[in-house]
């Protein structure tokens, strides 16, 4: 099947305003909103059985998240399921021609259509004509609609455009980025691993300067995925993925930090830890107030020091993926 190939924003919003059965009579309006013109004639709205729509390109969402993306995304899920249930499907998805006759592809509303989905109820579907690059401009129409997609959801949609072999002026036009805004975008895909990514989830309120901040400690190696991975499994599933990625900051930080050489404390009456550049010596008192925890200590000692190792070399392993 032929697809229209199409050139920038106004190209697509035009070609989907002047899509369905052609008319001598019927005439685009170059003055339509683009945003507005996505949605098309009415004669190409159809409702569709949700099984014959198939995936398609680079998700703009990071879905499919339980305890790790729990806080925000899944309770507008349920308010849009609700919504579609009680009132019906207000806006429609957008959907292409499959090459498999009789199937259709997802191009944006994928939260509608999964809604529909566990509905079982047909979904409304505007159905157009468009290439992959045409497509992928419709999604940055829809998502400029939106204004919703978290920073690392960005980082990550950019990411996988540009795997999908788009250049970097396509993947500017389809998020509205300047050139600084895509490298910002371009080193936080870069430097942390996706696997993190999804254990952390798409952190609705944290934007740069903290996703940045962790590519720059996986940058100067203060963590890496393994170290990642053992701090974010021992965080309350039940926490926000804001606030995993913030406990995660804050423990690269804690870890990061080195006593000053010279350093001397006293954690507790009685005991005092020095360190040096060559060494670090704890030294307790036996007399007085000290005696029984300094015989316990010197029980002790050796077996907490070998699970404190054991600790240690769990979380910061070497990843060799």
């Amino acid at each position: 099947m032929a697809r229209k190939s199409l050139q920038g924003l106004s190209g697509i919003a035009k070609t989907i305003a002047d899509s369905g059965p052609r008319s001598t009579e019927r005439k685009p309006n170059p003055s339509a909103p683009a945003l507005g013109a996505l949605q098309g004639s009415l004669s190409a709205i159809r409702e569709i059985n949700p099984i014959l729509i198939d995936e398609w390109g680079p998700k703009d969402r990071l879905d499919g998240f339980t305890a790790v993306n729990s806080d925000d995304d899944e309770e507008g899920f349920e308010n849009l399921r609700t919504s579609i249930e009680e009132g019906g499907q207000q806006v429609p998805v957008l959907v292409r021609r499959s090459s498999q006759e009789g199937r259709f592809e997802i191009i944006y509303g994928r939260r509608r259509l999964k809604a529909c989905r566990e509905l079982g109820i047909n979904v409304r579907a505007n159905v157009q004509d468009l290439d992959d690059q045409s497509a992928l401009l419709a999604k940055g129409l829809e998502n400029a609609a939106r204004r919703n997609l978290s920073f690392y959801e960005k980082a990550r949609f950019a990411a996988v455009i540009q795997v999908a072999g788009h250049d970097t002026a396509t993947v500017r036009q389809v998020l509205g980025l300047s050139k600084s805004g895509l490298s910002h975008l371009t080193k936080v895909s870069e430097n942390i691993p996706d696997d993190v990514g999804d254990q952390i989830g798409a952190a609705p309120k944290s934007g740069r300067p903290k996703w940045t901040a962790l590519a720059d400690a996986f940058i100067a190696k203060k963590v890496n995925a393994s170290s990642a991975f053992a701090i974010l499994s021992k965080l309350d599933e039940g926490i926000s993925s804001d606030e995993r990625l913030d406990q995660l900051l804050k423990e690269i930080a804690r870890r990061g930090a080195r006593p000053t050489e010279g350093r001397e404390v006293t954690p507790v009456e009685g005991v005092t830890i020095k360190s040096g550049r060559s060494s670090i010596a704890i030294s307790i008192k036996r007399g007085g107030n000290n005696a029984a925890f300094a015989e316990w200590l010197d029980a002790e000692l050796e077996e907490i020091i070998k699970k404190s190792y054991r600790e240690f070399t769990d979380v910061n392993a070497v990843d060799d993926t």
